[in-house]
């Protein structure tokens, strides 16, 4: 089995959660930034993952394309589903729902929230100054729960 995680990264968390979850699956696995574009086929794979980070309620544009984009062939695949982000509980199931198409959503085997970070030197000015306001962080947090990433890979392992 060949599974192929495709993700979509501003500060690179979606990215550090992808080789985490790589580690965590059996057969091949193969990673793609969706910001490389490079050539992609995904109809050489088995099980499709797709991870995107989310920012003001919203996934990377990129990872909204290529799920569009691929909608068709993604419907004949094992797919999971996972985004970053700092939310918990019903704001998460919210952005994760509204991430997606709702056909993918339907289909996919796996979904969750991995979790998220802040780090603080990966920020432009004017991101430190949302988050010193809003989330009332000044110094580098995660809450990616391995927990959450393991349990997923499981789901994905089985199918």
């Amino acid at each position: 089995m060949k599974t192929l995680i495709i993700y979509g990264t501003k500060h690179g968390c979606t990215e550090k959660c992808a080789k985490i979850l790589a580690e965590k699956l059996t057969g091949k696995v193969e990673l793609y930034n969706l910001k490389e574009k490079k050539n992609l086929d995904i109809t050489l794979y088995d099980k499709v993952i797709i991870g995107g980070s989310i920012y003001i309620g919203k996934i990377r544009k990129e990872v909204s394309q290529f799920s569009m984009e691929n909608l068709n062939v993604l419907k004949d695949k094992k797919v999971g589903l996972y985004i970053c982000g700092m939310h918990e509980d019903e704001v998460v199931e919210k952005q994760l729902n509204d991430a997606f198409p709702q056909e993918l959503i339907e289909k996919a085997v796996a979904k969750e929230s991995f979790g998220g970070e802040f780090i603080i030197k990966k920020m432009n000015f004017l991101e430190r100054l949302i988050v010193k306001k809003v989330a009332k962080i000044d110094k580098d947090v995660s809450n990616i729960s391995d927990e959450k990433i393991d349990n997923f890979a499981k789901v994905m392992n089985r199918v």
